[in-house]
């Protein structure tokens, strides 16, 4: 039986007449701790100074307001709930693309405004017993060990075997933690043998794409959406196996269908902006951007990358000339930009070139001139790196405003940090024929293969002194820079000395520049913790 006056309480709502209400619902049942919030600002305070037993989130705002989603995914992103806490999503709408958006992240439960005392406590007794089955499972996921994960399931399992469908899901999550993919992958398969479940072709899946077999991982998606065709995260899952095959404008229509089934996603509209882009659909493109944008403004997922993408693919979808309208949102999407991140020059030159851009294509090529003049200022002012399709769209932007020594110079920089990948070198060969460009880590490069060659190989030493001969030649190229700091520690072993440190140090001190959005950066993290501490 549920001790209400044991537990606190949180009832986030815009409305007062339904806080009351529910309020006066949980104290007519006994509880005594009952906290209200009007908005998702104030609720993500006050969980962070206490921490609740129960939080009863209604899932629209307002608008120009976080909604319920964002509220629980800055939650759960910033650890200011426990696995333990009971967490409702609540809603006075019932159309699909509300609920599958309220259900996305998965909240304990979802209620449909109205309800009255007793609905809402047989709701919540059944979730506590739940919750108290499972405690010592949750209680391991706040500590984040996956193995004492496994070890709660197996002895939950061992007190009544009737609980083992309730483990299922959380062993599967601690065997993918711990690394142990082989035993996912038959654990698995035995739960899709038995009792087919949406969670369970998801993460089949993806670590089948993980492990590079993409045809079997697309078979796995489209036995999933056969059998659950409203669940978004599956048609996530098979757009990304799509893309690795080269099917790009086949992932383009599952994006689409995922993005009709659950709107408010930013990432997935981003992820599809980019991708229609890519495929030349500029008026799709444009819709998912200019989504991505909208929901982005109360989201943590707010991206200046969904700003820039809408400004490209507007001026791509008007290559004949800016109508006003058109030129508005691309002023209104760019200087949204310049206004955010005031001290991200690399940001701050992308946004006026764009601006540059399209200031010459609607005839204005004197306020052009202005902001090239600009942006090539700040250029020389940045301390990190350009992403690749970054400093590409640059370098192209300032050859085409006669600024050719400043376009050389952003491709010889992407050249320095990413000139190992022959798929970047075939780009920028698209660019440019300058060979001090072209050539300007041959060398480098040659010696980081033979270094990889040999650290495959268990040749450590020989391994390193490539790496180290590769890094005196260039020392921003970002995958020479990681493997030498990698190789360093795997010689060093248990002998850190303060050189090796510090030697580690200058190697990822040279490329800190590297972007999130890099798929080293996860590597250079983990490489940076263990040698920094943090």
């Amino acid at each position: 039986m549920l001790q209400y006056g044991q537990k606190s309480f949180l009832i986030v709502d815009d409305f007062t007449d339904f806080r009351t209400a529910t309020r006066s619902m949980l104290r007519e049942l006994g509880a005594t701790q009952v906290d209200t919030a009007d908005s998702g600002e104030q609720a993500l305070r006050m969980c962070a100074q206490k921490r609740y037993d129960f939080i009863l989130q209604d899932f629209h705002l307002g608008d120009g307001k976080k909604n319920g989603q964002q509220v629980l995914e800055d939650l759960i992103l910033d650890k200011l709930i426990s696995h333990e806490c009971v967490f409702v999503m609540v809603t006075a709408e019932s159309s699909q693309s509300i609920v599958l958006c309220a259900l996305e992240h998965e909240p304990d439960a979802y209620i449909t405004k109205p309800f009255n005392r007793m609905g809402l406590a047989q709701r919540l007794e059944k979730l506590v017993q739940r919750k108290t089955l499972l405690k010592p499972i949750l209680q391991a996921l706040d500590r984040g060990r996956p193995a004492e994960v496994l070890a709660a399931c197996t002895d939950i399992c061992k007190q009544d075997p009737r609980f083992a469908p309730l483990c299922l899901r959380y062993r599967a999550d601690a065997l993918r933690d711990l690394g142990r993919f082989d035993e996912l992958e038959k654990y698995l398969g035995a739960i899709l043998a038995s009792r087919p479940q949406p969670w369970v072709y998801a993460a089949m899946g993806k670590l089948l794409h993980k492990r590079g077999r993409n045809v079997q991982a697309q078979g796995i998606y489209e036995q999933a959406l056969k059998a659950f065709p409203i669940m978004p995260n599956l048609y996530d899952g098979m757009a990304d196996v799509l893309i690795a095959q080269g099917d790009s404008q086949r992932a383009q229509n599952i994006l689409e269908e995922a993005v009709r089934l659950s709107p408010l996603s930013v990432k997935r509209q981003a992820t599809l902006g980019k991708l229609a882009y890519e495929n030349e659909d500029f008026d799709s493109a444009a819709k998912a951007f200019r989504h991505a944008v909208n929901q982005g403004q109360s989201s943590r997922y707010k991206d200046p990358e969904s700003n820039l993408g809408l400004a490209q693919a507007l001026m791509s979808r008007s290559s004949g000339g800016l109508d006003a309208r058109t030129r508005v949102e691309i002023n209104n999407a760019l200087g949204e930009v310049a206004k955010d991140y005031p001290e991200d020059q690399g940001l701050q030159v992308r946004a006026r070139m764009m601006k540059a851009s399209s200031l010459v294509q609607a005839g204005d090529a004197e306020s052009a001139g202005k902001l090239t003049e600009q942006a090539m200022q700040r250029l020389g002012k940045m301390n990190q790196f350009f992403s690749v399709d970054s400093a590409l769209t640059v370098a192209a932007q300032m050859k085409a405003m006669g600024q050719g020594a400043a376009a050389k110079s952003v491709l010889k920089a992407c050249v320095e940090s990413y000139g190992d990948d022959p798929k970047v070198m075939e780009r920028v060969g698209q660019l440019t024929e300058d060979p001090d460009v072209l050539n300007a880590v041959a060398d480098a490069v040659d010696l980081n293969r033979q270094g990889v060659r040999a650290y495959q190989a268990g040749h450590l030493e020989l391994a390193l002194s490539m790496f180290r001969r590769a890094l005196a030649l260039q020392a921003k190229n970002i995958s020479i820079a990681l493997n030498t700091a990698q190789a360093l520690l795997r010689v060093a072993g248990e002998k850190l000395t303060p050189e090796v440190i510090q030697e580690c140090r200058d190697c990822l001190g040279s490329v800190a520049g590297i972007p999130a959005s890099d798929s080293r950066y996860d590597r250079y993290r983990k490489l940076h913790i263990r040698v920094f501490g943090a």
